[in-house]
Formats: structure tokens, sequence, C-alpha cells
């Protein structure tokens, strides 16, 4: 049994891995993230993170952000 969740969390830990990979491939502006901190007052880190998981697309993240 022990075995059986030692291999799913290494699997999940895996996938997270390759979600963060992905996300830090997608490029943002600096315009985009400064628009959002400011609009939002959220932080850089949440900022980009939204940016990054809308593949750059400032006016999804907003969408996401305010919903």
């Amino acid at each position: 049994a022990m075995s059986v969740i030692g291999d799913r969390r290494s699997r999940e830990q895996k996938a997270k891995q390759e979600r963060e990979k992905e996300l830090a491939k997608v490029t943002i502006k600096k315009e985009d993230l400064e628009l959002i901190m400011n609009e939002m007052e959220i932080s850089r880190a949440a900022a980009e993170r939204s940016l990054r998981e809308h593949m750059g697309d400032v006016v999804e993240a907003l969408i996401t952000l305010t919903n």
C-alpha cells in the first residue's frame, strides 16, 4: 500500500513539474503584468502566474481574476 501511495505522489509531482516547465515557456509582456498588478492589486507572482496560465492573454487573465 505504501508503494502505491509513493508511486502516485511521484507521478503527481512529475506532472506538476512538467506543467511548471510549460508555463515558464510562455512569454508575457511587462506592460500586461504591470496592468494586472495595478488594476487587481495583487502581487507580481500572482499576476505573472495568471498571465502564464492564460498563455499571455491579458483579457482572459483579467476575466478569471475578476470572477
